[in-house]
């Protein structure tokens, strides 16, 4: 489990077929083979640590539903630490397990702020409300609007220059997943919809 908050921007160092190298340093401070650690949001396997880089195992459903399929040598990514038990949860549950991806379409300055807008598939923008929390590139943001096409967040300083968010131009593609507290939601509005929500249905789903 992640929170969003990125930690470093690491740089792709090697890609071949079905691994990726990635030099880092905070990100590898007490880590070792076997730890997860999130990359542009995707959790993903540090199977050897070299000196101030690890290598990872890409699987081929990872590269379908993400971004990373489009990296190359020199690429810049967000990196994140899975969370500790006794941390602070500074951004929102991330599990890491991408949702699909997005195409950034409009980037608009706003006195010290950044708009960006997304745009995106309809079963991820069902799941996306106002004010709610979403991972863009694993970066958790609030949501600023959300429409039946795109949804836009605003970037403080700090993010724009901690993470590659704005290092991206317009029609470049984000990884996105879903606050899960919504997905579980929505599985349950489903099964409520087939049964009826009844006292057997809510105790059944921990109500």
């Amino acid at each position: 489990m992640f929170t969003g908050i990125i930690e470093e921007i690491g740089t792709i160092r090697e890609v071949r077929s079905g691994k990726l190298k990635i030099s880092a340093s905070t990100v590898l401070e007490g880590t070792k083979v076997g730890d997860s650690i999130a990359v542009n949001g995707v959790c993903l396997t540090a199977t050897s640590i070299d000196g101030n880089s690890f290598t990872a195992d890409v699987m081929p459903e990872t590269l379908r539903r993400s971004n990373l399929g489009e990296l190359h040598p020199g690429s810049k990514v967000n990196l994140e630490r899975a969370a500790a038990v006794g941390s602070r949860l500074g951004g929102h549950i991330v599990s890491g397990h991408i949702d699909g991806t997005g195409k950034i379409i409009s980037i608009k300055r706003e006195q010290n702020a950044v708009w960006v807008t997304i745009s995106a598939k309809s079963e991820i923008l069902e799941l996306i409300v106002e004010k709610g929390s979403i991972a863009i590139d694993g970066i958790s943001l609030t949501v600023a609007e959300v429409t039946d096409e795109n949804f836009s967040v605003s970037l403080i300083p700090h993010t724009s220059e901690v993470t590659t968010l704005l290092s991206k131009r317009v029609g470049e593609v984000v990884n996105l997943e879903n606050d899960v507290i919504g997905k579980y939601v929505k599985k349950l509005m489903g099964k409520s919809e087939k049964k009826g929500i009844t006292l057997e249905f809510l105790a059944e789903n921990g109500f």
